[in-house]
């Protein structure tokens, strides 16, 4: 009797699509023995976006996480999504790190590991699936499904003949986006039935409406594994929830034999959960039939619409929807999926907040053209690579073959803050961030961005404050529009305003606290705070170096009395989690420099100045 199994994705997938990746461990802790009583084939728990996350919002050691989830889960396969070469970060990064990040993703408690690479490039996930084979793991080759002139079943059935070679025990159809439709589902299963041995593993967003009736023709044809997540954090953005599908296949030959009663006990925990992250819940992780069109996988919606949220952009998100199939076919259609679809998403972010596509053009976009990240499905747009890259010589070889063993250097590098091999690792992952992470960590000084609590509904409570005002001050009046924030809970906190169409830097400076009375019985304390309008210059000449978008500067290319000529690199920002190189509009002599490394920045102040 035919039987299907099933994945759990709750504890990484799910608040990923749906909460812009944020649930903190100690919200999974308490429910992980009733999800390790279930008999799921997997517990998605590790991966993905989680590590970024963990280390740059949550400030929690993600390798603890995973520890801890281990201890917690006895009895449970715990399952992560490995982006081959590229790990979890958004480089490649040489063998020997492949080879140690797997040996001790497994040490700490992985299980199963779904590999997959943005490219489909099979050259990018052979290392990967070798170290997770010597490591005596489950290896799952994932299939990056995408549609396109050149995405296809026979270039598909080809993969998977490369991956069943490889030596993978399993194969996934990774459905990022929910792209998957009933019928194509039932002829690409069937077609890798008939070509390979393996057992078909299906995963599929619910973004498009489409999952759940592409599951059950997925079935029919021969799969026997399949990706739910808890309805608390599922459908929409996120997956078919786990109850529906255990209901739907009640009684059939392909009965999931999971206790439907048990799983609404642990719906009920998360539902109470979820309220807590109220405020990364965002309007597009719905369903939303326009992801046919535009491509945007469910793990990156909720993080795309926090990020333009910090951008002051939100109301933009329509444009940036239209631009990103654009960009898409201008890079030579890859599937999107990290990093693919944060660097295709960030460079559509710029096209539309400039208003001049590939005015600014991120680092990444520049490596991907020149075959950093693999090979391209299809032929890319020579005007846009030419204006990106000029005539560099793209890769045709695997990436990581250019590159030097990096473990001893990496490990040299980090030598005062590291603890751990494992320390090491995430330093690889986000040199930047770990180096801060790190030296917090040693100094017992982390602290996670906070969760906002909703004030009752009471005439006395306290009110959120409007994004966009008008102020008057001696007679004048200032149109007020907030565009962006730094951390709340700082002592001194940036806030990014347009004042009459002039974008300004206002620090907050906490000075001292008052008690102020609440809706019941008992006070809070509010602190009142200071104002001071940010120093840098407005931009005045073509010489003012500008940036396009808030973000953080990550390297100063260039010092006071350097001669630099129109388009060299003068600075280098992050935004989005991506790298940015800004460029000198002009020829002629750096005479001032508004900016450090570490700096916030917004638009329309002046970084740097050349005359």
């Amino acid at each position: 009797m035919a039987k299907v199994l099933v994945s759990e994705l709750v504890l990484r997938d799910g608040h990923q699509s749906i909460i812009a990746t944020r649930m903190r461990t100690e919200d999974m802790l308490p429910i992980c023995s009733k999800l390790d009583s279930i008999g799921f084939w997997s517990l998605e728990a590790w991966g993905g976006a989680t590590f970024d996350a963990c280390v740059r919002f949550l400030k929690e050691d993600p390798w603890e996480r995973l520890s801890k989830l281990r201890k917690a889960l006895p009895n449970s396969r715990i399952q992560m999504l490995l982006r081959g070469q590229n790990l979890l970060g958004y480089r490649h990064y040489s063998d020997d790190v492949v080879r140690a990040f797997v040996q001790k993703s497994a040490d700490n408690g992985v299980d199963v590991f779904r590999i997959f690479d943005a490219m489909n490039d099979m050259r990018n996930i052979r290392v990967s699936v070798e170290a997770v084979k010597k490591a005596k793991k489950h290896a799952e080759g994932a299939i990056s499904y995408t549609t396109s002139p050149v995405h296809d079943i026979p270039h598909f059935v080809g993969l998977a003949k490369e991956m069943e070679a490889m030596g993978c025990d399993t194969i996934a159809i990774k459905d990022m986006a929910g792209l998957l439709t009933p019928q194509a589902t039932f002829d690409l299963v069937s077609a890798l039935r008939t070509a390979v041995k393996l057992p078909i593993h299906l995963h599929s967003h619910a973004t498009s409406g489409l999952s759940a009736m592409s599951f059950l023709r997925g079935v029919e044809a021969g799969a026997t594994m399949l990706d739910t997540c808890n309805s608390s954090f599922g459908e929409g953005a996120s997956h078919s929830s786990t109850e529906s599908i255990i209901a739907a296949f009640k009684g059939t030959e392909y009965d999931t034999g999971l206790d439907l009663a048990a799983v609404q006990e642990i719906t009920a925990y998360f539902r109470e959960v979820r309220k807590k992250y109220w405020q990364f819940e965002s309007d597009f992780t719905g369903v939303d039939t326009r992801v046919l069109l535009n491509q945007v996988p469910g793990g990156m919606i909720s993080n795309l619409s926090n990020q333009l949220k910090e951008q002051g952009a939100l109301n933009r998100m329509d444009e940036v929807l239209a631009e990103i199939p654009r960009v898409r076919e201008d890079l030579g259609f890859p599937p999107l999926v990290t990093p693919t679809s944060q660097i295709v998403g960030t460079q559509a972010v710029l096209n539309v907040l400039t208003g001049s596509r590939y005015k600014s053009i991120t680092n990444e976009v520049k490596n991907y053209f020149v075959g950093q990240y693999g090979k391209a499905p299809a032929p890319v747009n020579e005007k846009i690579k030419a204006q990106a890259v000029g005539d560099a010589e793209v890769i045709t070889c695997r990436p990581a073959d250019l590159l030097e063993d990096e473990m001893v250097h990496l490990t040299t590098q980090c030598e005062t803050l590291a603890k751990s091999e494992e320390d090491v690792l995430t330093y690889a992952m986000f040199p930047d961030l770990a180096q801060t992470f790190l030296q917090e960590r040693n100094a017992d000084t982390l602290k996670a961005d906070p969760l906002l609590t909703k004030e009752s509904a009471t005439p006395s409570a306290a009110r959120y404050a409007p994004s966009e005002f008008n102020v008057t001050l001696h007679g004048e009046t200032f149109h007020i529009k907030l565009t962006g924030s730094g951390h709340a809970g700082e002592e001194q906190r940036p806030f990014y305003v347009s004042v009459d169409g002039v974008s300004e830097e206002v620090i907050v400076e906490t000075l001292s606290e008052v008690q102020v009375s609440g809706g019941g019985s008992g006070g809070s304390k509010k602190k009142t705070a200071t104002a001071s309008i940010g120093s840098r210059p407005r931009p005045t000449h073509e010489g003012c170096v500008t940036t396009a978008m808030p973000g953080t500067i990550v390297d100063v290319k260039v010092k006071v009395g350097d001669k630099v000529n129109a388009g060299d690199g003068v600075l280098v920002i992050e935004a989005m989690k991506m790298e940015n190189e800004i460029q000198a509009a002009k020829e002629g002599v750096v005479i001032a420099i508004h900016v450090k490394k570490g700096d916030s920045v917004t638009p329309d102040e002046t970084l740097i100045e050349i005359q």
